[in-house]
C-alpha cells in the first residue's frame, strides 16, 4: 500500500515578548499555479501561521496581509541593490512605497536586503553595507526604526571550519564587508541572519554526518558530536551550525547579536541520487525542528535562548530549476493539500491543525506482518479496541489479511486516545495518513469524525474577504525533543505498542 504522509500543520501562538523565538514560513512564488493572495492569507489564517517571509514586496501580498496580525518580513530583491546601495533617494523611495504604504495596517517588523549577496553576487556586495544603512536612515525618517529591523540573509557556507564550532570563523575574504556590516547590525539591535541546510550538510558529508543527527532524532550520549574546546556537546547539525556562527562572530568581538535562521527545512522528494529527500525525512526534520525552536532548547552555547526560524517554505515550487528536491520542500501543494503530517503534540505553543480534519492511523507501506499481527492483537485486547467488525460475516472482515485488519485496530484505537500522535506507533508500525482508509460498508472511525476540534479547511474551499520574481530568493542548492503520551506501556510478544 502506497501511502502519502499529509502535513497535520502547526499554530504559532506568541504570547510573551517579542524575544519569544518563533516559527515562520517562507513563501516562494516558482509555481506554475500560484495561489492568489488572498488565498495565500485563508490558507495561513486557517493554520494560524503568524509569521512570513517573503522575497519580495509584493502589493497584491502585503494588501492580503493588512489587518491579519501576522507578521511579516518584506526582501529587497537582489537585482535591486546595486540601484539602492548608490542612492539613498532610491532607497528612501523603495521604503515608501513598499513598507510606509502599508504600515501599520500590514505588521512589516523586518526588512531582508537580498539574500546570499555576499557568496552569489560580488559586484552588489560592494554596496551591500550602503543598501543596508540607506534602508534603515529612511525608517529613521518615518520613525520606524524601532518597529522594522534591517538585515541580510547570509548561506552558512560562509562559515569556514565550522565543527567544532569554536573554532569556527567567517571567509576572511569577506571581512571589508562583513565586519562594517556587522557593525550596523548590532548599533541597529538586529539580527544575523543565516540560511541553514543540514540536508546539503548531510548530502555533502561523504556519510561521515549521521542522518539522526542531522535530522535532530534523539542521540545517545557516546553518539553526540563533542566540541573538544568546550566540551560542548552536539546532537544535530542545526545547532551546530548557529553556535558556530555565534563563535565566528565572537571572533571578530561581536558578542551581543543574536542569530536568525531565515531558511531551513527538508526536501521530501528527491532524485535517484537524492535518497534520503523523502516525506518520512521530511516530516521528522521539522516536526523536530518546529519543537526545539519553541520549546526554547536553545543552543549548547546558548541554551534557553532561542533561535526565531523561518521554515523553507510553504509550498512546493513545481518551476524551480535544479534536481528534482528543489521543487519539493513545501509544506503544501499549489491547491494547499498538505504534504505530510507534522507530528507535533508536546511542542509548547504549537497546536497541531490538520488542514481536513480527518485523519488515520494505519499499517506502513512494508510493514512487517508479524509486528502487524501483534499489534491488532494488543490493539483489540489491552487496548481495549471493539473489533467485532473484523470478524468473519462482518463488515471489516474482508479483506482478510493482516494489513487491512491492522489499519482497522490501529485507525480505532488512535481516534479512542484522541488522536494523539504518540498513539499511531505501535513500535513503529504504523503512521498517520489522511487518505480515508474505509471501504464498501467497512467505515472507520475517522470517516466518522466529521465535527472535531479544527475547522474543515482545505485551499478549494476557503474564501477571505481581505483583500517572483525573486531575486532575494537563496534557494539555489546552498552548499528532539519528543514528548511522550503518559500511559501505561504493556508488552506483549516482546513488543513495546506505545
Amino acid at each position: 500500500m502506497a501511502m502519502r504522509f499529509l502535513l497535520l500543520f502547526f499554530a504559532v501562538y506568541v504570547a510573551a515578548a517579542d524575544e519569544e523565538p518563533f516559527i515562520g514560513v517562507n513563501i516562494g512564488r516558482d509555481l506554475s499555479d500560484m495561489p492568489h493572495p488572498t488565498q495565500i492569507v485563508a490558507l495561513l489564517k486557517a493554520q494560524q501561521i503568524r509569521h512570513v517571509r517573503l522575497y519580495d514586496a509584493d502589493e497584491a501580498m502585503l494588501i492580503a496581509l493588512a489587518k491579519t496580525g501576522i507578521q511579516v518580513a518584506v526582501s529587497v530583491p537582489n537585482e535591486e541593490i546595486l540601484a539602492i546601495g548608490q542612492s539613498n533617494t532610491t532607497a528612501a523611495k523603495w521604503v515608501s512605497r513598499n513598507v510606509v504604504a502599508h504600515y501599520p495596517a500590514t505588521n512589516i517588523t523586518t526588512i531582508c536586503v537580498g539574500s546570499d549577496v555576499l557568496t552569489t553576487l560580488p559586484n552588489a556586495a560592494k554596496v551591500l553595507v550602503s543598501a543596508l544603512k540607506f534602508i534603515h536612515s529612511a525608517l529613521v525618517a518615518s520613525n520606524l526604526e524601532r518597529q522594522i529591523k534591517v538585515s541580510t540573509p547570509f548561506s552558512s557556507s560562509m562559515i569556514l571550519d565550522s565543527f567544532p564550532p569554536s573554532q569556527a570563523f567567517f571567509n576572511r575574504s569577506l571581512n571589508p564587508i562583513l565586519v562594517p556590516m556587522l557593525d550596523f547590525l548590532q548599533s541597529s539591535g538586529s539580527y544575523l541572519m543565516l540560511n541553514i541546510y543540514p540536508y546539503y550538510d548531510y548530502m555533502q558529508s561523504n556519510g561521515v554526518i549521521p542522518l539522526d543527527y542531522a535530522l535532530f532524532k534523539p542521540l545517545p550520549p557516546n553518539k553526540e558530536a563533542i566540541d573538544s574546546n568546550t566540551l560542548l556537546h552536539y546532537s544535530n547539525v542545526f545547532d551546530a551550525v548557529v553556535d558556530a556562527a555565534y563563535f565566528a562572530m565572537s571572533f571578530l568581538n561581536y558578542t551581543n547579536i543574536p542569530v536568525m535562521v531565515t531558511e531551513t527545512g527538508w526536501p521530501s522528494k528527491g532524485d535517484s541520487n537524492e535518497p534520503d529527500a523523502t516525506v518520512e525525512n521530511a516530516n521528522t526534520y521539522n516536526s523536530n525542528l518546529i519543537k526545539h525552536v519553541l520549546n526554547i532548547t536553545g543552543t549548547p552555547k546558548h541554551p534557553g535562548i532561542g533561535v526565531s526560524t523561518y521554515i523553507y517554505e510553504l509550498y512546493n515550487e513545481d518551476t524551480k530549476a535544479g534536481p528534482l528536491s528543489e521543487k519539493n520542500w513545501g509544506l503544501f501543494d499549489a491547491n494547499g493539500v498538505p504534504v505530510y503530517v507534522l507530528q507535533l503534540t508536546g511542542s509548547g505553543g504549537v497546536l497541531a491543525n490538520d488542514t481536513t480534519n480527518q485523519t488515520y492511523c494505519i499499517a506502513k507501506d512494508g510493514a512487517d506482518p508479524k509486528m502487524l499481527q501483534a499489534g491488532i492483537d494488543w490493539a483489540c485486547g489491552p487496548g481495549k479496541v471493539d473489533c467485532s467488525p473484523l470478524l468473519q460475516g462482518e463488515p471489516c472482515y474482508e479483506p482478510d489479511n493482516v494489513v487491512a485488519h491492522a489499519n482497522y485496530a490501529f485507525d480505532t484505537y488512535y481516534h479512542l486516545m484522541g488522536k494523539s500522535p504518540q498513539s499511531c506507533d505501535f513500535n513503529d508500525m504504523a503512521t498517520i495518513s489522511t487518505n480515508d482508509p474505509s471501504h464498501g460498508s467497512c467505515v472507520f472511525p475517522g470517516s466518522l469524525d466529521k465535527n472535531g476540534t479544527f475547522p474543515n479547511v482545505t485551499l478549494s474551499s476557503m474564501n477571505s474577504t481581505n483583500s517572483e520574481s525573486s531575486g532575494c530568493n537563496p534557494h539555489r542548492g546552498e552548499l528532539g525533543i519528543r514528548s511522550l503520551l503518559m500511559m501505561t506501556v504493556l508488552i506483549m510478544w516482546g513488543v513495546a505498542l506505545v
